[in-house]
């Protein structure tokens, strides 16, 4: 059946359609499942090339008898805005958080970020943060640090002089540069190599070659972010297909 858990055999099923090099879409089609269930199902348990069926259920069956502490009454979250299908938005956040923390975001960091990409205010203050999340106040200052000294998010004061956290379109953008711009260091070293192994030298060539690599890429990358940054601040165009992309002009 498509709903509920899935089972260990369905895991295991989940594991030969890795191992065989299926899509996440083509196993959920043989397992009536949606695709979305599959990769957050992958994702969080050790990715495309290390799932194992029998860890991964293992691994389910302790985080469903690990107590959440109940949420007080009267701060159950309100019904999900536009029409949302609240259990799609709830497996979409999970699923995100998976992949950030893949990409080596702790979990609790992970967490918070993906409550402040997917409210549409883009900003959350900490009560509501401890309310999506059921954690304590602590948890979620920790995690604001970390994300602050990131570049990922950033304090402000509303009208009511209540601090928010608040997610700035300009992050990938500034994120981006960061990345391309701490590659400097890589030619540099790269390039102090060449000087002292000899540029007519096996190792002095290979070095020469990782720093005109690196520099091309960071260059490159630098130059795509700068045209590319408007994107951040625009509403992409309905495509006539709908899927919100205008095709591109030959």
């Amino acid at each position: 059946m498509p709903g509920g858990r899935l089972t260990q055999q369905e895991r295991q099923q989940i594991a030969s359609g890795l191992a065989d090099g299926l899509a996440y879409a083509e196993i959920a089609r043989g397992l009536d499942r949606p695709t979305s269930t599959i990769t957050r199902e992958v994702m969080r348990n050790g990715g495309p090339t290390a799932y194992r069926a029998d860890l991964a259920h293992r691994a389910t069956e302790r985080r469903a008898h690990q107590r959440r502490p109940a949420a007080p009454r009267g701060t159950q979250a309100a019904p999900p805005a536009h029409g949302r299908d609240a259990e799609a938005v709830r497996e979409y956040e999970e699923t995100l958080t998976t992949v950030f923390i893949q990409s080596g975001l702790p979990k609790m960091m992970a967490r918070v970020l993906v409550c402040l990409y997917t409210t549409d205010t883009g900003s959350l203050t900490a009560s509501e943060l401890v309310q999506r999340l059921q954690v304590s106040p602590a948890s979620i200052s920790k995690a604001i640090t970390f994300l602050e000294s990131q570049g990922l998010a950033r304090r402000e004061r509303d009208d009511r002089r209540r601090e928010r956290y608040v997610i700035d379109d300009d992050v990938w953008y500034q994120a981006t540069v960061a990345s391309a711009r701490s590659l400097a260091q890589v030619v540099e070293t790269s390039r102090q190599g060449v000087r002292i192994l000899g540029p007519d030298t096996p190792a002095g060539t290979r070095l020469e070659n990782i720093a005109r690599f690196v520099d091309f890429v960071s260059e490159s990358t630098l130059r795509a972010a700068e045209q590319a940054r408007e994107v951040l601040h625009t509403k992409a165009e309905a495509a006539p297909d709908g899927s919100g992309e205008q095709p591109a002009e030959g």
